[in-house]
């Protein structure tokens, strides 16, 4: 689903879901509705030792307005969550690419994930402890707002409830909530940070599994959206940090390959499936006017336009634009800009000019030599 960047806090883009969009109506819905008000009202009330006239609460369209106003304060709650745990990494000179905002909650996404075990601790902990902090402010607005101004003292006391709520559910080690990243924080101070993060993932994965079975015997969906994201993000992260490691110190100049034959992009299709059946290459620099190198053409750009053209054609027409990189660029960090951009290849250049084509099937063998290399080392 799309997001919409709806303002700025610090510099840092706000971002909303649309998953979002429709799970607030839905929020409001569910606690102006049903019976939550009564629940919550008896819950504040056991904090306060103030009850509340649940006719006032009931009346005309008080509960609608209750509903909203609570799911646009929970939103609003979420967003300072991640502000805490934007403000931790920026005072580490850490880059914040975005806060997004969606139906399962917020994600303050960094450009790079600190390796030290104290950096991530005190990143990750410093959300639970900013709602903490939000539901103690609320708390306080529950005791001052007089009893008379019923709505406001609700609002007031859900919005305790639910930041302390929200904190204790984001403590639980399920990677990768803040849980998880604290006890892959605490793992590392004694271990590999490759062999913290696979622990965390494992755990991050048996709550998914819990999550899943509690939501189908509940009929809870957002249990089992939880388990999804879980599991999926539990292991990516794992896949990563391997990516990470396996990758470490090698540049874009060591894996590319530079003997890449180049097609001027006049060449027909037919031509082109020819030259490659002959020469057993699956990846072409193409060549534009002047002879400059315009983009690439692989096997699977010749393989659909075959099944999309009935004519002849040319390279021209199915010649990629992809980013251009360079040979000392860190291997790693150009398959996330390749994973971002939707690209599978990348034009190489060095001084200016293209030396090579650096593609999945690079990445590919230097990572099968890696993983040999390294499982063939004594001890």
């Amino acid at each position: 689903m799309r997001s919409f960047t709806v303002g700025e806090i610090w510099d840092i883009p706000i971002r909303i879901n649309t998953s979002l969009l429709i799970f607030l109506p839905v929020l409001a819905w569910l606690i102006g509705s049903g019976g939550q008000i009564e629940v919550y009202a008896g819950w504040i009330a056991g904090l306060t030792g103030v009850g509340f006239d649940l006719t006032a609460l009931r009346a005309g369209v008080t509960p609608w307005v209750i509903g909203v106003t609570a799911a646009v304060g929970l939103f609003v709650s979420v967003t300072i969550h991640e502000l805490g745990h934007s403000w931790v990494a920026l005072r580490y000179g850490l880059t914040i690419e975005s806060i997004t905002l969606w139906i399962l909650g917020g994600m303050a996404a960094l450009t790079s994930i600190p390796r030290e075990w104290d950096r991530e601790f005190w990143i990750a902990i410093a959300g639970p402890v900013t709602s903490l902090l939000v539901a103690a402010v609320c708390y306080v607005g529950l005791l001052v707002v007089p009893a008379s101004l019923a709505v406001p003292r609700f609002l007031f006391g859900w919005l305790a409830i639910t930041n302390v709520t929200l904190a204790v559910f984001n403590l639980l080690p399920a990677f990768p909530m803040d849980g998880g990243r604290i006890l892959r924080a605490l793992l590392a101070r004694g271990r590999p940070y490759g062999t913290a993060t696979r622990i965390a993932g494992r755990i991050g994965v048996i709550f998914a599994f819990l999550f899943a079975i509690v939501g189908v015997f509940t009929f809870q969906i957002i249990l089992l959206l939880l388990a999804f994201f879980i599991y999926g993000a539990a292991t990516t992260e794992s896949r990563t940090v391997l990516l990470d490691e396996l990758l470490e110190g090698i540049t874009v100049g060591d894996i590319a390959t530079r003997d890449v034959t180049a097609v001027p992009a006049g060449t027909t299709v037919e031509e082109l499936g020819s030259r490659m059946l002959a020469e057993r290459r699956t990846v072409y620099m193409v060549l534009g006017e002047g002879g400059s190198v315009v983009g690439v053409v692989t096997l699977d750009d010749l393989q659909a336009a075959r099944k999309r053209d009935r004519g002849p054609g040319t390279v021209e027409a199915i010649v990629r634009e992809v980013p251009r990189v360079g040979v000392d660029a860190d291997a790693f960090d150009t398959l996330a800009v390749l994973n971002q951009s939707g690209s599978q290849s990348a034009l190489v250049e060095e001084d200016g000019a293209v030396v090579g084509v650096l593609s999945q099937s690079d990445y590919s063998r230097a990572l099968t030599f890696q993983r040999g290399f390294r499982s063939s080392l004594p001890g």
